[in-house]
């Protein structure tokens, strides 16, 4: 009898020590979860620290530029040691005193407003620009191909060229196709795009994309719409107006500051040069203008050629016709009447375009354009 007794005690006291180590292993785990949480909360209660950049050092003290641009006299923190000059650093919002030096960032911001390819596009995908063609290629294309010549020479080839003329001539094709056969890097902006609205982004853009530029080289930079940002400097006054001034005068830096037999060529872009700033176009600059214009006769029939070999159309079509009512057609104009001509077929479920419907994709093109009364062409 007293050993099922002992037998019972021992059995509730075993159990009882099981609960127990049990309850302390869950307290443990309670306790390190608190404290970890603790230690989350006050993380999320910290201010944030502003990321900064290093313009001088001077012993324990530092010049920073803040993300606006605007540079302050600041204390460097005893835990920091050996920063220098264009250190990336993160500094405490209250007084900006410099907390901790950080790796820079390799990813540009200016990325996220460029286009950066590699062009596919040849020479004889352009039509109706003969003189322009071999102009750029005297240009742009053999300073790159073949520096050593300019040099063996002793002149200084053309840092840049500016495309001039109505929109849809060609002017981007015309960039492209010099890229593509340099086998360049073709960074394309868009000249509203580097007017940014904090005081400094802007001209921090241009600087970016010029750097971009020389890591990617040979490589060409392409600036559409330029006469957004290079138009007649005027003294209004405005932020606005002066925003577009330094990133303006950031962009005239970097051109002046390119070396002249370098792999890295500027080609600007506008349909308004009446507009433009002559400092952009004076000689070491963008000083080769080359108009773009609207093609001729025969530049129509070569651009329609280039366009129709793609096309399966019926042989038997009045092809002097179809020139004559595209002149004054751009070469965009061009290509789109054979897009539609294509629908027009595709809508009839045709296998071929018929010279009807190459004639109703002219009076389409030609209604779209508003300052035009379009005829109509009618078939017996």
């Amino acid at each position: 009898m007293e050993n099922k007794t002992e037998n019972k005690i021992d059995s509730v006291m075993y159990s009882y020590a099981t609960d127990v180590s049990h309850l302390e292993e869950e307290n443990r785990i309670l306790k390190e979860t608190m404290d970890h949480l603790k230690v989350e909360l006050n993380r999320l209660k910290s201010n944030p620290l502003m990321v900064c950049e290093i313009k001088e050092v001077m012993g324990k003290n530092a010049v920073i530029r803040i993300p606006n641009g605007n540079s302050f006299f600041v204390d460097i923190s005893q835990d920091v040691k050996k920063i220098v000059v264009g250190d990336t650093v993160l500094c405490e919002q209250k007084n900006l005193t410099v907390i901790k030096k950080i790796a820079p960032s390799k990813k540009f911001d200016a990325e996220k407003f460029v286009i950066i390819d590699i062009p596919k596009l040849r020479w004889k995908d352009i039509g109706g620009l003969t003189n322009q063609v071999e102009e750029i290629k005297e240009v742009i294309e053999l300073p790159l191909k073949n520096p050593a010549l300019f040099k063996r020479i002793g002149i200084e080839p053309p840092k840049g060229i500016l495309l001039y003329g109505e929109p849809g001539t060609g002017k981007t094709m015309l960039a492209k196709a010099v890229a593509a056969s340099t086998k360049s890097t073709f960074i394309q902006i868009v000249g509203s795009e580097l007017v940014q609205k904090f005081i400094g982004e802007g001209a921090k853009l241009v600087k970016e994309i010029f750097q971009i530029a020389r890591e990617k080289a040979p490589s060409i930079i392409f600036i559409d719409e330029i006469d957004a940002l290079a138009a007649t400097r005027i003294d209004i006054g405005t932020s606005g107006e002066r925003e577009v001034q330094r990133t303006f005068m950031q962009l005239l830096s970097e051109i002046d500051g390119f070396n002249n037999l370098g792999n890295v060529k500027i080609i600007g872009c506008t349909n308004r040069k009446d507009i433009l700033d002559p400092a952009i176009t004076r000689p070491g600059r963008l000083d080769r203008l080359i108009m773009v214009p609207i093609p001729d006769e025969e530049g129509v029939k070569s651009i329609f050629k280039i366009y129709s070999d793609r096309l399966r159309i019926e042989k038997k079509i009045n092809m002097k016709r179809l020139i004559n009512a595209m002149k004054g057609f751009a070469g965009a104009e061009i290509k789109s009447v054979c897009t539609e001509a294509g629908y027009f077929a595709i809508r009839k479920n045709r296998n071929t375009i018929s010279e009807r419907d190459m004639i109703n994709a002219i009076d389409k093109v030609k209604s779209e354009d508003k300052d035009y009364d379009a005829p109509s062409y009618m078939f017996g």
